[in-house]
């Protein structure tokens, strides 16, 4: 067997706040050194030769998803103004093909606007960021990522003609916009573009305005944000008549609005940024519908009149919606007569759509319906909407044992159609599974949701059980179907997620729960959710597999540490485990926007919070579970030397006998491999240790 890398220890001494901490692995974070792509080398080698035993199993899954999969299958339709959009696979093929055809026309009558798999010849990676057409619908302008580090160069193409018109394939000079984050919108006049760039921390932190065409030298800087805590977005309104800038830390907002009809105009403030105020804004008519936390901790709906000048100061807003216990405001979505709200009540998403053209005195926003869930545990929202003047309204709709489908609702009638539904290929029988949703109670007495599903004529009581958790951002872990899950669930595997605190099931003070000083509530509630299915017979007590990625690969180091004797083992996909070292460094991507969520550890007593939970922090000698960790050697979110450091630390500090593996993609990002096939192959890799793990090879 290929020999057990060992990376080396070499002195670093960290000093901050009067405390001195040996860092003997910081060397790996120096890309530029050829020991460093060495030893993550050695250490691909070594997973591939420890999982060799595996490799029956990985194509054998491999195949099953490939066999659920209608590898040819096109999207729904996508209708806007005189055409209609939509995006299809070719069996064989790694990437997709965006089309075209004239409204209601016939399939022969299509145009390819762009197949992503003649674009990635040649790269190991490929990701288009934003791809979007010019309002009369004859330009295509599209940002292309190849290394994973999600740094993007524009083109813009002629459809009709395919003539590249702007970048590094243009026949005009100078052309050739890089280093574009993501954000990509046209003006109406179908000749300029707003687009997102970054600072050199890869913070987005300003928009340029590009005339299409013409040297970037000439761009102008519509707006910049130098306050480092705040990153910079960009979005265009379904009315089309307005661009919108966004600035926006982890707790506060700010917007401003300028003219579609006129890209040289100047930036409308809607509201001042006040510290701790979050607001979204969306436009319909006469009125800008926001959705604030302002007087209302899981947020509220207001309407204020459009803004006329710079100032967003003294602007009457009118509350629609207020605040109501237990009930979380995600979202408005607008359109010319009716506007759908999103919440989010007990962990499950409702919305409801308003006729705002009834609106009264009574009724400001319209009266309002709303859509029926046919199943207990779901996830919901909205679809392709293109079109502001409709009547009809898409949405999307999943649980753990239905896949992803469309719907749409026609207002004038309150029908609604099945449009489409993800096909699951083979002899599948969906009614052969089951979900449930129940409740683990923390150590502090919370109470923490747990979604399952599993397969009840090949499960065995208690079951092996992959145990999923996230926890951080206020995001939502959606209990949505998985084509690759069901070998899993046919090998009598139960599969479950921990809704912990730092997610943003249970509304923002379950949000609040999970993060800076509360942190470690995230790590209670997960450890709590293992051992309440171990004690209840749901999973056997031997055989729990957590599994979690980024910020939830931090949850799995702070579980590793803290309570490895729960789990058989663990799965980390591109993990950040050196929180202490990276939020002290303002130079490495995100970190300082990132102070809100995790704290600022020049502060002393922030420091020695995050130093409490930090994974890398605290390894100890103790039996740890098998470990399977993935890195990103051009991660921009997490850097692939916090994996590799975590692993070089257990490995030379552990008294446990089970395997500690670490791969590394050389040639991707935080997202792993791009092409589909690729990504379904190291989707296999996992799930096959996985199944090792738990003994249901």
């Amino acid at each position: 067997m290929t020999q057990l890398p060992v990376a080396p220890q070499r002195p670093h001494i960290r000093r901050i706040h009067g405390t001195e901490t040996a860092d003997p692995w910081h060397w790996l974070r120096d890309r530029d050194d050829p020991a460093v792509r060495d030893y993550l080398e050695a250490e691909n080698a070594y997973t591939e030769a420890a999982a060799a035993h595996l490799a029956g199993l990985r194509e054998q899954i491999f195949n099953e998803i490939r066999a659920r999969t209608k590898e040819t299958h096109q999207s729904l339709p996508t209708p806007k103004d005189d055409w209609e959009y939509r995006a299809r696979t070719i069996e064989g093929q790694q990437y997709v093909i965006h089309v075209r055809r004239p409204r209601g026309g016939a399939d022969d009558d299509e145009t390819v606007l762009l197949d992503e798999n003649e674009l990635a010849e040649g790269h190991d990676y490929f990701a288009v960021g934003d791809l979007s057409v010019s309002p009369d619908h004859l330009l295509l302008a599209y940002t292309v990522d190849t290394a994973g580090d999600e740094k993007y160069a524009l083109t813009v193409v002629d459809i009709a003609t395919g003539e590249v018109l702007d970048g590094p394939d243009a026949p005009a000079p100078g052309c050739g916009l890089t280093d574009l984050s993501y954000g990509l919108v046209w003006a109406n006049d179908n000749s300029t573009l707003f687009a997102v760039r970054t600072d050199p921390a890869q913070r987005p932190n300003r928009v340029i305005r590009h005339v299409v065409g013409t040297d970037p030298a000439d761009d102008v800087e519509v707006y910049r944000e130098d306050d480092e805590r705040f990153w910079v977005g960009l979005g265009a309104s379904r009315s089309e008549r307005y661009i919108g800038i966004g600035c926006e830390s982890k707790t506060t907002s700010e917007h401003r609005l300028l003219d579609a009809d006129n890209p040289t105009s100047a930036l409308l403030l809607v509201q001042e940024r006040r510290e701790g105020i979050e607001y979204g804004i969306d436009h319909q008519g006469d009125r800008l519908l926001i959705v604030t936390n302002d007087g209302a901790e899981d947020f509220r709906l207001l309407e204020a009149p459009l803004p006329t000048d710079s100032g967003g100061e003294g602007l009457p807003w009118r509350e629609l919606i207020g605040a109501r216990p237990g009930i979380r405001l995600d979202g408005v979505d607008c359109f010319a007569d009716f506007a759908v709200v999103h919440e989010r009540k007990d962990g499950l998403v409702t919305m409801r759509v308003h006729d705002t053209s009834k609106a009264s005195e009574e009724l400001p926003l319209g009266p309002g319906v709303e859509i029926e869930m046919p199943e207990p545990v779901y996830e919901a929202g909205g679809g392709s909407n293109a079109e502001y003047e409709t009547t009809r309204y898409r949405f999307g709709y999943t649980s753990m044992v239905t896949p992803p489908s469309v719907f749409e609702l026609d207002l004038d009638s309150a029908e609604r159609e099945l449009l489409d539904q993800l096909p699951v290929l083979g002899d599948i029988d969906l009614t052969a599974y089951r979900t449930e949703r129940i409740r683990a109670t923390a150590p502090d007495g919370t109470e923490v949701p747990v979604s399952m599903v599993w397969k009840p004529s090949a499960v065995r009581w208690p079951a092996p059980c992959l145990l999923y958790g996230y926890g951080a951002y206020e995001m939502p872990m959606p209990a949505s179907f998985s084509t690759a899950r069901l070998s899993l669930l046919d090998r009598g595997v139960l599969f479950a997620i921990a809704h912990v605190r730092g997610g943003g099931e249970l509304g923002r003070p379950w949000y609040e729960g999970g993060k800076l000083a509360n942190k470690s509530n995230t790590f209670d509630d997960f450890a709590a959710c293992a051992a309440h299915l171990a004690a209840t017979d749901w999973a056997d007590p031997a055989r729990i597999v957590a599994r979690g990625g980024s910020a939830g690969g931090l949850l799995m180091g702070a579980v590793a540490n803290r309570h490895p004797e729960l789990f058989c083992g663990i799965v980390a996909e591109v993990p950040f485990v050196d929180v202490l070292n990276t939020m002290l460094d303002p130079d490495i991507p995100l970190t300082v926007t990132e102070y809100d969520e995790w704290g600022d550890p020049n502060d002393p007593e922030v420091f020695e919070t995050i130093r409490s939970y930090a994974p890398y922090e605290n390894v100890e000698a103790v039996d740890h579970p098998a470990l399977l960790v993935t890195a990103g050697l051009n991660d921009p979110r997490v850097q692939y030397w916090e994996p590799a450091k975590w692993v070089a630390k257990l490995r030379a500090t552990t008294t446990s006998t089970k395997p500690i593996l670490l791969r590394t993609e050389m040639g991707a990002g935080h997202g792993g491999p791009s092409g589909r096939y690729d990504a379904w192959r190291d989707e296999a890799f996992i799930l096959a240790f996985i199944c090792d793990v738990l003994d249901v090879t």
